[in-house]
């Protein structure tokens, strides 16, 4: 949840307004919510073909998304033959294989 917004290139409450109703959640342990990249991931694409060739404003807003998009992409490394984004991502995904 902390990490979301920023992915996508958004602030905290455009995030919990326009995306976060469209893409599942993820509960775990008491407090913590994950959310799927590949459900970020679709997300934006599918904004991206909404808005994305209308208004300066909405171009802008739409490039900073992909920087940030892109940026993610270059964090990614190979593990076990699966794409993850960092050792905190190895972390979350051994939590949820032990609740599991």
């Amino acid at each position: 949840m902390r990490d979301a917004p920023g992915y996508l290139g958004v602030d905290k409450n455009t995030f919990n307004k326009q995306v976060r109703p469209d893409v599942t959640e993820i509960p775990f342990n008491t407090q913590g919510i994950g959310f799927d990249r590949l459900d970020l991931d679709e997300w934006f694409d599918n904004y991206k073909n909404r808005v994305g060739k209308h208004g300066s404003r909405m171009k802008q807003d739409n490039k900073l998304c992909q920087k940030s998009h892109q940026a993610s992409q270059k964090e990614k490394v190979v593990v076990s033959g699966k794409l993850r984004k960092s050792s905190r991502e190895l972390e979350f995904v051994k939590l949820l294989e032990q609740l599991t």
